[in-house]
């Protein structure tokens, strides 16, 4: 498994998952380094992306592996690059957000991450189940 930073060349797989993300975000991303793809035998296999909260702490935004790669460690070995990116650029503790009913939960446990909160958007324009967040420190 490889894990390189966006470039230009990964436009069209990465806009193909993610689609909270918009030209102007993507070209952010290239020059910002907050975008990764995940690559096994030469094939693009996932995306990792992530902002940087109040200057200072690294939020993970989205993980996505397609399906026939899930469950084989690439989920956790790209969230650990990840955090060791994190690490090496001088930041102390990460944060990422998943959904209640979402299974990404178990493994992030299992990586270390501790809740730390959550958000209810019921009856508002964003409705779906709680937003539970977890950090780590580094």
């Amino acid at each position: 498994m490889e894990i390189k930073a966006v470039t230009d060349s990964d436009k069209q797989f990465v806009m193909s998952i993610d689609n909270h993300v918009d030209d102007i975000g993507y070209a952010n991303r290239v020059y910002t380094k907050s975008g990764y793809v995940i690559w096994e035998n030469k094939q693009r296999i996932g995306i990792i992306t992530h902002c940087i909260l109040w200057d200072n702490l690294p939020f993970l935004n989205l993980i996505y592996i397609r399906e026939e790669y899930r469950g084989k460690g690439f989920g956790k070995q790209a969230i650990i690059h990840w955090e060791n990116e994190m690490k090496n650029q001088g930041y102390k503790m990460t944060l990422l957000s998943t959904q209640a009913d979402e299974e990404a939960q178990h493994l992030y446990r299992k990586l270390g991450y501790i809740d730390c909160g959550s958000l209810v958007f019921h009856n508002t324009p964003f409705d779906q189940p709680i937003e539970i967040f977890l950090r780590k420190v580094l």
